[in-house]
């Protein structure tokens, strides 16, 4: 199995991030980074005033149900994936663009990091253009894409049965 890194920036819903943090620890995730205006967790010396970080704290906890004590986090600012890329990790955003390629065709090397983007804008242009690769997940339907949420536990699943395929031919 791969060692993932997620990347969380600027999801407003803590419902999301709830979500997000039980699917990361179905996944096994080694480490969630919530970055920008992403609700998040109390942190160890929290800066937030503390009836903000108590009320975020329990409407995450409304949907993670206790993997946000599982899961590792951080909160950063601003993602910083030159010291990921430098450890190794490949920066693979989900996003659809021109460059993308499909979840189902993509081969994921060791060490990944994936990065969401926000709810309806996504990754911004820069974004992608830090990204080592960009993949997306075909759409069937009339809409254009999934929740993010809903996303991340796709990509995720994608990117892990990948592997647990490899090992079982």
């Amino acid at each position: 199995m791969p060692e993932i890194i997620v990347i969380t920036h600027n999801i407003r819903s803590t419902h999301n991030v709830g979500s997000i943090f039980r699917t990361c620890e179905g996944f096994g995730v080694s480490k969630l980074i919530l970055s920008g205006y992403t609700p998040y967790p109390t942190t160890k010396d929290d800066p937030r005033l503390p009836h903000i970080r108590d009320k975020l704290t329990t409407q995450i906890h409304k949907t993670a149900l206790d993997a946000e004590n599982l899961v590792p986090f951080e909160y950063q600012e601003a993602p910083d994936i030159t010291h990921l890329r430098a450890e190794g990790y490949t920066i693979v955003g989900l996003e659809q663009d021109m460059r993308s390629v499909p979840l189902s065709t993509y081969t994921p090397p060791e060490k990944i990091v994936l990065w969401l983007g926000e709810e309806v804008e996504g990754m911004t242009t820069a974004q992608r253009d830090l990204c080592d690769v960009l993949v997306e997940i075909p759409m069937q339907g009339q809409k254009e894409s999934f929740n993010v949420s809903v996303a991340c536990g796709i990509a995720l699943y994608g990117l892990t049965v990948a592997e647990v395929n490899k090992d079982n031919t």
